[in-house]
């Protein structure tokens, strides 16, 4: 059976949105997402406080 990702809490950081889903072992993950144009970056995160920070100190190589 495939994991469902099913986002809630969604905040976003400038071009950046943080998100909250379990993984498929159950275990709540944040991630954190580069919406902009050709980034691309994406991170997870045992905590919201490590993914705000992430978000706030991304910087697209993209420009």
């Amino acid at each position: 059976m495939a994991a469902r990702d099913n986002f809630h809490s969604l905040m976003r950081i400038g071009p950046v949105q943080i998100g909250i889903h379990r993984d498929r072992n159950g275990r709540t993950k944040h991630t954190a997402v580069c919406t902009a144009v050709r980034c691309g970056w994406s991170a997870d995160y045992a905590s919201r406080t490590a993914a705000q920070l992430a978000a706030r100190t991304h910087r697209c190589t993209v420009r």
